[in-house]
Parts: structure tokens; sequence; C-alpha cells
């Protein structure tokens, strides 16, 4: 009899853990990312990722814009995001809020060499960064990593202390807001992501006609999919080889890849980012 009741409950416990593969396999996959761009552009890029990753992983894929870059960080700390798209310092900070579980899978190849554009009025007479010294200045948002805080941190290894230095510091709270500010005359110079850059300038956006590129900075690593703590590992594997599988000589993935503004994905770990870490500590933005 008591055999009997056994092998029931195994029975019964084997039922209940295979409803619940069954239902996370076919449950639904939260994703968000920083809004360093309207979000209407946010929403643009994503979609055909979107499908893509569904079919990929099975999971219906569901994308969650956000207000700003804490709550992508928060999302994903109480388990509310799957899977965000972070720049460099969003991942530093989102590391730190949960103790190291989350995770990178994969960044652009373009992501290991990254860079941001200063910007100035088409007919500024700046030459150098160091002409910059008493002119009001925009930056993208606080916790943008290439609109904020990398570009903050080679300001500063030029001499150059934004509060000291600029008359007055504004932020647009995104690349392509900072673009519209440096062209309307609401700052005389400004920085952004040059991915950003380079999209406005192909797309000839009439406010990127309007300034030009002063200076560039030195190579830093950037974005990156981050997975929240404790994501199965079957999906963590699916979703990091469906990206490394993303090719853009492949017609079903070309769009995909143009509007990620990618070569190709390639895998990336916590530590490539340790660098940006001690630029924030250095920049007083990380205590």
């Amino acid at each position: 009899m008591q055999t009997k009741q056994t092998v029931s409950r195994l029975a019964l416990a084997l039922a209940l853990s295979l409803t619940a593969v069954g239902a996370f396999a076919q449950g639904v996959l939260r994703v968000s990312a920083i809004p360093d761009e309207a979000p209407t552009e946010l929403q643009r890029k994503f979609t055909p990722l979107g499908d893509y990753l569904k079919k990929e992983t099975g999971m219906d894929v569901q994308f969650t814009p956000v207000t700003d870059y804490a709550a992508v960080v928060e999302g994903l700390a109480t388990d509310k995001i799957d899977l965000a798209w972070l720049g460099g310092f969003t991942f530093v900070q989102a590391r730190i809020r949960t103790n190291g579980g989350a995770v990178p899978i994969v960044q652009r190849a373009e992501d290991e060499v990254f860079t941001s554009k200063f910007i100035v009025p088409i007919d500024s007479p700046a030459k150098t960064l160091a002409d910059l010294k008493g002119k009001t200045f925009a930056f993208g948002a606080p916790s943008s990593t290439s609109g904020s805080l990398m570009p903050r941190y080679f300001l500063l290894q030029a001499g150059i202390n934004p509060e000291k230095d600029f008359k007055t510091v504004a932020f647009s709270g995104a690349h392509d807001a900072t673009v519209a500010f440096v062209a309307a005359s609401r700052a005389e110079a400004g920085v952004l992501n040059a991915s950003v850059w380079d999209k406005l300038v192909e797309a000839k956006n009439p406010n990127a006609a309007k300034v030009r590129v002063l200076a560039t900075t030195p190579t830093y690593y950037d974005y990156n999919w981050t997975v929240r703590p404790g994501l199965d590992a079957a999906v963590t594997k699916k979703l990091t080889d469906a990206f490394l599988k993303l090719d853009p000589a492949n017609p079903a993935h070309k769009e995909i890849m143009a509007l990620q503004r990618a070569s190709k994905f390639i895998p990336t770990k916590s530590s490539n980012y340790d660098g940006i870490e001690t630029a924030g500590k250095s920049a007083g933005l990380i205590k």
C-alpha cells in the first residue's frame, strides 16, 4: 500500500513539474530597453526582433517601454523584466542592484569599440573641447553611458570639469533630443552616442544638418542584452543562441540587424564593464 502511495506521489510530482515547464515554455518573455531614443523609435526597432525571438524561444514576447533608466534596473531586480537592452553604465547599476545576479549575454560587435560624439552648431567657431569652456552644454540622460558618463569621464581626463567649466549643464533625456537641443540653440554644445549620430545623418535628419562633430571620444564597451537573475538556464541559452545566429547576409535577418545597427552579435561577460564602473566611481556617480 505504501509503495503504491509513494508511486502515486511521484507521478503527481512529475505531472506538476511537467505542467510547470509547459506553462513556462508557453509563457511570456518580458523585454524592455533603456529609453535612450524616442519611444516610437524603440518600438520600431524592437518589433521584428521580438517576432524573431518568439519564433526562436517558443514564447510570447512582450515589449514593455519604461520612462527612465532606473525603471529598467528595478524591473530586472524585481523579476518584472526578463531581458533588457542596457547601456554599459545601466548594466553596472543593474549588476550592483542585483548583487551580481543580472547577466549580460550578448553585445553587438560595435559595442566593443563604442564612441560618443561631441557636437556644436555647424557655424560654431569651436575647434577643440577646450573651446567649449564657458558654453552651455547638453548631455543625454543622467544614467546614459554614451550620452553622459563616458563623455564626462573623458572631459575630466582632458581637464574639463562640466559643472565648473561649462556655463550651464542640461540633460536632454535622449540622444536624438541632444541633437535637437543644439540645433535649436538650447545648448551651445552637446554629446551623444556615435550610433545614433550616424543614423540621424544617414536619414538626413534636419536637426543633424544644423550641427557638426567637434570631437570623438576614445573607445569603450557599451550596450548589451542582459537577463534577470534566476532566468531559466534553458531560456537564457535559447536567447543567446538566437542572437548569435543573426546574420545580416540572411534575408530573413537583414531588417533586424539594420534596425539594431549591428554587423553581428557576439558573446559578452560582466567583467567587460568593470572599466565603466571605475569611470562611474571616478565621476562620483557610483558610491
